[in-house]
Protein backbone atom coordinates (compact mmCIF):
# COMPACT_ATOMS: atom_id res chain seq x y z
CA UNK A 1 0.00 0.00 0.00
CA UNK A 2 1.72 3.17 -1.18
CA UNK A 3 0.75 6.74 -0.35
CA UNK A 4 2.17 9.74 -2.19
CA UNK A 5 2.66 11.97 0.85
CA UNK A 6 2.96 15.43 -0.59
CA UNK A 7 2.09 19.12 -0.56
CA UNK A 8 -1.23 20.50 -1.76
CA UNK A 9 -1.53 22.23 -5.13
CA UNK A 10 -4.12 22.94 -7.78
CA UNK A 11 -4.10 19.90 -10.05
CA UNK A 12 -5.68 21.89 -12.88
CA UNK A 13 -3.14 24.74 -12.82
CA UNK A 14 0.50 24.96 -13.95
CA UNK A 15 2.98 23.69 -11.38
CA UNK A 16 4.40 26.38 -9.11
CA UNK A 17 7.31 26.15 -6.66
CA UNK A 18 5.44 28.41 -4.24
CA UNK A 19 2.78 25.77 -3.58
CA UNK A 20 4.28 23.92 -0.61
CA UNK A 21 1.52 23.81 2.03
CA UNK A 22 1.02 20.52 3.87
CA UNK A 23 -2.09 21.32 5.91
CA UNK A 24 -3.86 18.17 4.67
CA UNK A 25 -1.49 16.11 6.80
CA UNK A 26 -3.82 16.79 9.75
CA UNK A 27 -6.17 14.23 8.19
CA UNK A 28 -3.47 11.56 7.99
CA UNK A 29 -3.71 10.08 11.53
CA UNK A 30 -7.39 9.20 11.19
CA UNK A 31 -6.81 7.53 7.84
CA UNK A 32 -3.77 5.70 9.17
CA UNK A 33 -5.83 4.28 12.03
CA UNK A 34 -8.33 2.83 9.55
CA UNK A 35 -5.57 1.09 7.62
CA UNK A 36 -3.82 -0.08 10.79
CA UNK A 37 -7.06 -1.62 12.08
CA UNK A 38 -7.19 -3.60 8.83
CA UNK A 39 -3.61 -4.75 9.37
CA UNK A 40 -2.34 -2.68 6.45
CA UNK A 41 0.92 -0.79 6.76
CA UNK A 42 1.42 2.34 4.68
CA UNK A 43 4.52 2.84 2.57
CA UNK A 44 4.62 6.63 2.81
CA UNK A 45 6.38 8.13 -0.22
CA UNK A 46 7.39 11.44 1.36
CA UNK A 47 8.37 14.41 -0.77
CA UNK A 48 10.55 17.39 0.14
CA UNK A 49 7.95 19.87 1.46
CA UNK A 50 6.64 17.18 3.81
CA UNK A 51 10.11 16.06 4.92
CA UNK A 52 11.07 19.60 6.01
CA UNK A 53 7.78 20.32 7.81
CA UNK A 54 8.19 19.44 11.52
CA UNK A 55 4.44 19.04 12.04
CA UNK A 56 4.11 16.59 9.15
CA UNK A 57 7.20 14.70 10.31
CA UNK A 58 5.75 14.34 13.81
CA UNK A 59 2.48 12.98 12.39
CA UNK A 60 4.25 10.42 10.22
CA UNK A 61 6.64 9.42 13.01
CA UNK A 62 3.69 8.42 15.17
CA UNK A 63 2.31 6.32 12.33
CA UNK A 64 5.53 4.33 12.24
CA UNK A 65 4.71 2.99 15.70
CA UNK A 66 2.34 0.48 14.08
CA UNK A 67 5.39 -1.62 13.19
CA UNK A 68 4.25 -2.08 9.58
CA UNK A 69 4.40 1.36 7.98
CA UNK A 70 7.59 2.75 6.46
CA UNK A 71 8.92 6.03 5.11
CA UNK A 72 9.88 6.05 1.46
CA UNK A 73 10.78 8.93 -0.83
CA UNK A 74 8.92 10.72 -3.60
CA UNK A 75 10.69 13.26 -5.79
CA UNK A 76 8.61 16.25 -6.86
CA UNK A 77 11.35 17.92 -8.86
CA UNK A 78 9.74 21.36 -8.96
CA UNK A 79 9.70 21.80 -5.16
CA UNK A 80 12.99 20.04 -4.40
CA UNK A 81 16.31 21.95 -4.40
CA UNK A 82 18.48 22.80 -6.17
CA UNK A 83 16.13 24.96 -8.21
CA UNK A 84 18.14 25.54 -11.37
CA UNK A 85 15.59 24.37 -13.95
CA UNK A 86 12.62 26.18 -15.46
CA UNK A 87 9.42 24.60 -14.15
CA UNK A 88 7.34 23.20 -17.00
CA UNK A 89 5.58 19.92 -17.83
CA UNK A 90 8.76 18.35 -19.20
CA UNK A 91 11.05 19.20 -16.27
CA UNK A 92 8.37 18.12 -13.79
CA UNK A 93 9.35 14.58 -14.79
CA UNK A 94 12.64 14.35 -12.89
CA UNK A 95 14.01 11.76 -15.30
CA UNK A 96 14.07 14.42 -18.03
CA UNK A 97 16.50 16.60 -16.08
CA UNK A 98 20.26 16.52 -16.64
CA UNK A 99 21.56 13.54 -14.69
CA UNK A 100 23.63 15.72 -12.36
CA UNK A 101 20.57 17.80 -11.46
CA UNK A 102 18.36 14.76 -10.96
CA UNK A 103 21.06 13.30 -8.70
CA UNK A 104 21.39 16.53 -6.71
CA UNK A 105 17.65 16.73 -6.13
CA UNK A 106 17.59 13.08 -5.12
CA UNK A 107 20.41 13.73 -2.62
CA UNK A 108 18.59 16.70 -1.09
CA UNK A 109 15.40 14.67 -0.73
CA UNK A 110 17.12 11.59 0.68
CA UNK A 111 19.15 13.61 3.18
CA UNK A 112 16.07 15.56 4.30
CA UNK A 113 14.14 12.34 4.94
CA UNK A 114 17.07 10.70 6.73
CA UNK A 115 17.50 13.77 8.92
CA UNK A 116 13.81 13.98 9.75
CA UNK A 117 13.15 10.30 10.48
CA UNK A 118 16.56 8.97 11.48
CA UNK A 119 16.73 6.36 8.73
CA UNK A 120 17.37 6.39 5.02
CA UNK A 121 14.45 5.46 2.76
CA UNK A 122 14.51 2.16 0.89
CA UNK A 123 11.62 2.79 -1.49
CA UNK A 124 11.17 5.49 -4.11
CA UNK A 125 8.67 7.00 -6.48
CA UNK A 126 9.33 9.74 -9.00
CA UNK A 127 6.49 12.26 -8.95
CA UNK A 128 4.29 12.23 -12.05
CA UNK A 129 5.80 8.78 -12.72
CA UNK A 130 8.81 10.69 -14.01
CA UNK A 131 11.46 7.99 -14.03
CA UNK A 132 14.19 8.45 -16.63
CA UNK A 133 17.11 6.55 -18.18
CA UNK A 134 19.45 7.21 -15.23
CA UNK A 135 16.96 7.07 -12.36
CA UNK A 136 17.26 3.43 -11.30
CA UNK A 137 21.06 3.52 -11.33
CA UNK A 138 21.06 6.71 -9.25
CA UNK A 139 18.72 5.09 -6.74
CA UNK A 140 20.79 1.92 -6.43
CA UNK A 141 23.93 3.98 -5.82
CA UNK A 142 22.18 5.68 -2.89
CA UNK A 143 21.03 2.52 -1.18
CA UNK A 144 17.45 2.39 -2.38
CA UNK A 145 16.08 -1.11 -2.94
CA UNK A 146 12.61 -0.71 -4.47
CA UNK A 147 11.31 1.69 -7.10
CA UNK A 148 7.60 2.13 -7.81
CA UNK A 149 7.66 4.93 -10.37
CA UNK A 150 6.26 2.98 -13.30
CA UNK A 151 2.50 2.88 -13.79
CA UNK A 152 1.68 -0.26 -15.71
CA UNK A 153 -0.08 0.16 -19.08
CA UNK A 154 -0.04 3.99 -18.97
CA UNK A 155 1.58 6.45 -21.39
CA UNK A 156 2.67 9.91 -20.22
CA UNK A 157 4.41 10.87 -23.45
CA UNK A 158 2.00 13.71 -24.19
CA UNK A 159 3.25 15.59 -21.11
CA UNK A 160 6.91 14.75 -21.62
CA UNK A 161 6.88 11.60 -19.52
CA UNK A 162 7.59 7.94 -20.13
CA UNK A 163 5.51 5.40 -22.01
CA UNK A 164 4.78 2.43 -19.74
CA UNK A 165 2.30 0.66 -21.99
CA UNK A 166 4.70 -2.27 -22.41
CA UNK A 167 5.04 -2.64 -18.63
CA UNK A 168 2.52 -5.02 -17.07
CA UNK A 169 1.63 -5.49 -13.40
CA UNK A 170 4.40 -7.99 -12.65
CA UNK A 171 7.47 -6.85 -10.72
CA UNK A 172 10.97 -7.18 -12.15
CA UNK A 173 14.61 -6.26 -11.51
CA UNK A 174 16.62 -3.70 -13.48
CA UNK A 175 19.81 -1.71 -12.89
CA UNK A 176 20.22 -3.09 -9.39
CA UNK A 177 16.69 -2.15 -8.34
CA UNK A 178 13.47 -4.03 -7.72
CA UNK A 179 10.70 -2.42 -9.78
CA UNK A 180 7.17 -2.78 -8.42
CA UNK A 181 4.91 -1.10 -10.99
CA UNK A 182 1.66 0.42 -9.80
CA UNK A 183 -0.85 -2.28 -10.61
CA UNK A 184 -3.08 -1.69 -13.63
CA UNK A 185 -4.86 -4.32 -15.71
CA UNK A 186 -7.09 -4.57 -18.74
CA UNK A 187 -10.55 -6.04 -18.25
CA UNK A 188 -13.35 -6.76 -20.72
CA UNK A 189 -14.06 -9.10 -23.60
CA UNK A 190 -11.26 -7.59 -25.72
CA UNK A 191 -8.66 -7.38 -22.97
CA UNK A 192 -6.30 -9.64 -24.92
CA UNK A 193 -5.91 -6.86 -27.47
CA UNK A 194 -5.86 -4.16 -24.83
CA UNK A 195 -2.49 -2.66 -25.66
CA UNK A 196 -3.43 -2.00 -29.28
CA UNK A 197 -7.12 -1.14 -28.87
CA UNK A 198 -6.75 1.17 -25.89
CA UNK A 199 -4.21 3.29 -27.74
CA UNK A 200 -6.32 3.37 -30.90
CA UNK A 201 -9.49 4.29 -29.02
CA UNK A 202 -7.87 7.51 -27.82
CA UNK A 203 -8.06 8.84 -31.38
CA UNK A 204 -11.87 8.57 -31.43
CA UNK A 205 -14.29 10.88 -29.57
CA UNK A 206 -15.14 9.12 -26.29
CA UNK A 207 -13.63 5.96 -27.76
CA UNK A 208 -12.31 4.58 -24.50
CA UNK A 209 -15.51 5.38 -22.66
CA UNK A 210 -17.59 3.56 -25.26
CA UNK A 211 -15.41 0.46 -25.01
CA UNK A 212 -15.69 0.50 -21.23
CA UNK A 213 -19.48 0.97 -21.15
CA UNK A 214 -19.95 -1.91 -23.58
CA UNK A 215 -17.84 -4.16 -21.39
CA UNK A 216 -15.29 -4.59 -24.15
CA UNK A 217 -12.18 -2.98 -22.71
CA UNK A 218 -11.22 -1.01 -19.62
CA UNK A 219 -7.83 -0.09 -18.20
CA UNK A 220 -8.13 -0.11 -14.42
CA UNK A 221 -5.43 0.98 -11.96
CA UNK A 222 -5.68 -0.09 -8.31
CA UNK A 223 -6.51 3.24 -6.71
CA UNK A 224 -9.67 4.80 -5.26
CA UNK A 225 -8.87 8.00 -7.13
CA UNK A 226 -11.11 8.05 -10.17
CA UNK A 227 -11.79 4.30 -10.10
CA UNK A 228 -15.21 3.03 -9.08
CA UNK A 229 -15.60 0.12 -6.69
CA UNK A 230 -17.05 -2.28 -9.25
CA UNK A 231 -14.11 -1.68 -11.57
CA UNK A 232 -11.61 -2.01 -8.73
CA UNK A 233 -13.00 -5.37 -7.63
CA UNK A 234 -12.95 -6.60 -11.23
CA UNK A 235 -9.33 -5.46 -11.56
CA UNK A 236 -8.32 -7.33 -8.40
CA UNK A 237 -9.90 -10.52 -9.70
CA UNK A 238 -8.30 -10.06 -13.12
CA UNK A 239 -4.83 -9.41 -11.70
CA UNK A 240 -5.02 -12.54 -9.57
CA UNK A 241 -6.25 -14.56 -12.55
CA UNK A 242 -3.25 -13.25 -14.50
CA UNK A 243 -0.92 -14.57 -11.81
CA UNK A 244 0.12 -11.20 -10.37
CA UNK A 245 1.61 -12.06 -6.97
CA UNK A 246 1.92 -8.55 -5.57
CA UNK A 247 -0.82 -5.94 -5.92
CA UNK A 248 0.44 -2.37 -5.54
CA UNK A 249 -2.21 0.17 -4.53
CA UNK A 250 -1.76 3.93 -4.34
CA UNK A 251 -3.39 7.23 -3.47
CA UNK A 252 -2.31 10.80 -2.62
CA UNK A 253 -2.28 12.13 0.94
CA UNK A 254 -4.13 15.41 0.09
CA UNK A 255 -7.09 13.27 -0.99
CA UNK A 256 -7.64 12.49 2.71
CA UNK A 257 -9.02 15.99 3.28
CA UNK A 258 -11.87 17.32 1.10
CA UNK A 259 -11.02 20.06 -1.37
CA UNK A 260 -7.42 19.36 -2.32
CA UNK A 261 -7.69 16.85 -5.17
CA UNK A 262 -10.34 16.18 -7.82
CA UNK A 263 -11.21 12.88 -6.16
CA UNK A 264 -12.47 14.08 -2.77
CA UNK A 265 -14.21 17.44 -2.92
CA UNK A 266 -16.80 16.96 -0.17
CA UNK A 267 -17.37 15.06 3.06
CA UNK A 268 -19.60 12.71 1.11
CA UNK A 269 -16.73 12.00 -1.28
CA UNK A 270 -14.51 11.16 1.69
CA UNK A 271 -17.10 8.76 3.06
CA UNK A 272 -17.22 7.06 -0.34
CA UNK A 273 -13.41 6.88 -0.30
CA UNK A 274 -13.54 5.04 3.04
CA UNK A 275 -16.26 2.67 1.85
CA UNK A 276 -14.17 1.87 -1.22
CA UNK A 277 -11.34 0.66 0.97
CA UNK A 278 -13.66 -1.33 3.23
CA UNK A 279 -15.03 -3.23 0.24
CA UNK A 280 -11.59 -3.71 -1.31
CA UNK A 281 -10.17 -5.13 1.92
CA UNK A 282 -13.14 -7.48 2.15
CA UNK A 283 -12.53 -8.73 -1.40
CA UNK A 284 -8.81 -9.15 -0.79
CA UNK A 285 -9.47 -11.17 2.36
CA UNK A 286 -11.98 -13.32 0.49
CA UNK A 287 -9.37 -14.02 -2.19
CA UNK A 288 -6.67 -14.82 0.37
CA UNK A 289 -4.59 -11.73 -0.38
CA UNK A 290 -2.68 -10.50 2.67
CA UNK A 291 -1.06 -7.10 3.31
CA UNK A 292 2.71 -7.11 3.11
CA UNK A 293 5.41 -4.73 4.33
CA UNK A 294 8.49 -3.51 2.52
CA UNK A 295 10.65 -5.58 4.85
CA UNK A 296 8.65 -8.71 4.12
CA UNK A 297 8.99 -8.14 0.37
CA UNK A 298 12.75 -7.74 0.62
CA UNK A 299 13.09 -10.79 2.86
CA UNK A 300 11.03 -12.93 0.49
CA UNK A 301 13.13 -11.89 -2.49
CA UNK A 302 16.34 -12.66 -0.60
CA UNK A 303 15.32 -16.28 -0.02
Amino acid sequence: MTVDVEEEFDWSAPLDRRHRATSAMRAFPKAHRRFAEAGVGLNCMVDYPVAVDPVAVAILSECLDDGRSEIGAQLHAWVTPPHSEVVDPVTSHAGNLPVALEAAKLDHLTDAIAGAFGTRPRTFRSGRYGVGPATLKLLAERGYRIDSSMRALHDYGRTGGMDFRAIDAHGFCRDGMIELPLTSVYTGLLRGAGHRLHASARRLPHGRGVLARLGLLSRIPLTPEGVGLTDALAAIDRALADGVRLLTFSFHSPTLEPGHTPYVRTTRDLEAFDRWWDAVFERLALRGVEPVTVGEILSALAE
